[in-house]
């Protein structure tokens, strides 16, 4: 694992906003707050908006970075600390409540908050221990007074007195008995989740890998939109690096995309590689004739928040097909019209299971709603929210959704089914069921439509499915599957 940040003291002044003395106490002059770092403000003010409100850090966090005005030092400072205490919750709580002697959930939760950030950075950072643990004083003195510091004081202290390491060996279940629970809890995933990544990839070698890709943090892939620039003018203009899976992608180490030129006039957008092929396989895979000539009629069933119906509408534009967009909800619809605009794509406000469109398309993309297992480096919470519970209802949702675009997909046309997971139940178990189901329907064999005409199939693994990971691809963990409709 990565240990991230810097050494940082925090002598500055004015670095960020400060808090006002506590007015419910007599003690002002006590109470009153050193001036608190921005960095880290913006880092717990974040931390618990996800908390509180299940507000998602990836997409609260870079709002508050612009609306802050914060250097790029602390810019990266807040960043790491976000999604890096984020992602390892689970291993914090456990080194929290060995060293305050209670359960997590007997702790005010605006202290855990605190505590949660300043034992991320004392095991995971090169932050000094003494600016861990007194800049998390500060923050919580600065809001609820000398008692609450002091227990926060105290509890770090503790936490600081072993390295991560250290306090890996004391709680996590022993490698002897129970393997998966130890790499689970070393790279701060629950255990459910380390058993499904375990499940699909069949050795407890490639399950460290994936754990160890999963708790790192990625860089950030643009997308060149097709017909509006190239990834090899895009990655001029960002500092950046062509992708070497999809052709339309752009490596971006360090930066805000939101300040590049092309993203904000919709030329390009951020979408990762692995997204990007899933788009591409659904455009290139090969359609026969259509009774009566060529339709150009491509749907995307599930199209929210708007990715992949951007490059398939811009694909489609030089195809001179037409995408229908459908999302069921409003809000979402909205935001796939704003980047969609000026392309061949119509937006349908409607359940994918009941659209109301004709049958009779050439190219159908279902990217189903799924547990998102596969994007958990994006979304550094989703794998404390995500339960083993929810699984079974989308299951049923993925099967339907599949069913019906088979029913809305001519004969001789294409549906790539995808899920952003890597959950068997989720994947390759839809398919055998919806094929077992569905008689006139074949696999189609996805690998040389991700691939590319120049690359070797080999590295997507034994076919006919695609299945995506971090530590083989670099990506997040898609699946797709290719289904063509041989009959009426």
């Amino acid at each position: 694992m990565t240990h991230g940040g810097r050494d940082r003291r925090d002598t500055r002044s004015g670095a960020g906003r400060s808090a006002g003395p506590d007015k419910r106490s007599g003690q002002d002059k006590k109470l009153r707050s050193k001036p608190v770092d921005g960095a880290r403000r913006v880092a717990l003010d974040v931390l618990r908006a996800v908390r509180k409100d299940d507000a998602y850090a990836n997409i609260l966090l870079p709002r508050l970075l612009r609306e802050r005005s914060l250097d790029r030092r602390d810019k990266a400072l807040a960043t790491e600390l976000t999604y890096g205490t984020s992602r390892t919750i689970g291993v914090l709580d456990a080194v929290i409540e060995s060293a305050a002697g209670r359960p997590t959930a007997e702790i005010d939760g605006d202290l855990l908050d605190v505590l949660r950030m300043g034992s991320y950075q004392l095991l995971r950072t090169r932050i000094g221990s003494h600016a861990a643990v007194s800049t998390s004083v500060d923050l919580v003195r600065a809001e609820s007074g000398m008692g609450p510091s002091g227990f926060v004081n105290a509890v770090l202290r503790k936490v600081s007195q072993r390295d991560e390491q250290l306090w890996i060996d004391v709680l996590a279940p022993s490698m002897a008995d129970d393997m998966i629970g130890h790499l689970a809890f070393s790279y701060a995933h629950p255990r459910w989740i380390a058993e499904v990544f375990h499940r699909a990839l069949g050795s407890i070698g490639e399950l460290q890998a994936a754990l160890a890709a999963d708790d790192e943090r990625p860089i950030v892939h643009l997308v060149a939109r097709p017909g509006q620039i190239t990834a090899e003018e895009l990655a001029l203009i960002s500092g950046g690096e062509e992708g070497r899976l999809s052709s339309y992608c752009v490596y971006l180490p360090d930066g805000d995309p939101g300040e590049l030129e092309a993203v904000r006039d919709g030329f390009a957008g951020v979408q990762d590689e692995g997204s990007q092929l899933v788009a591409l396989a659904a455009a290139r895979a090969d359609v026969t004739s259509a009774e009566g000539g060529r339709t150009g009629r491509w749907l995307d069933l599930c199209a929210g928040p708007g990715g992949k119906a951007a490059l398939l509408g811009s694909l489609a534009h030089l195809d001179g097909a037409h995408l229908d967009a459908v999302e069921v909800s409003e809000h979402r619809a909205r935001l796939i019209e704003n980047v969609v605009d000026a392309l061949p794509v119509t937006v349908h406000v409607a359940d994918g299971r009941d659209s109301g469109l004709e049958p009779g398309y050439d190219r159908i993309l279902v990217d189903a709603p799924c547990s998102g297992l596969g994007a958990l480096r994006r979304r550094p919470e989703a794998r404390w929210r995500r339960t083993p519970d929810e699984v079974p209802e989308l299951v049923t949702l993925q099967t339907e959704l599949l069913t019906e675009a088979l029913r809305l997909v001519r004969p001789g046309g294409v549906v790539v089914y995808s899920t952003c997971s890597p959950h068997p139940a989720e994947t390759t178990e839809v398919i055998s069921s919806v094929l077992g189901e569905n008689s006139g329907v074949e696999a189609v064999d996805a690998r040389p439509l991700v691939a590319g005409d120049a690359a070797d199939p080999e590295p997507f693994g034994a076919g006919p499915y695609v299945q995506l990971w971090p530590h083989r691809h670099d990506t997040d963990a898609m699946f797709l599957a290719v289904l063509r409709k041989t009959a009426g």
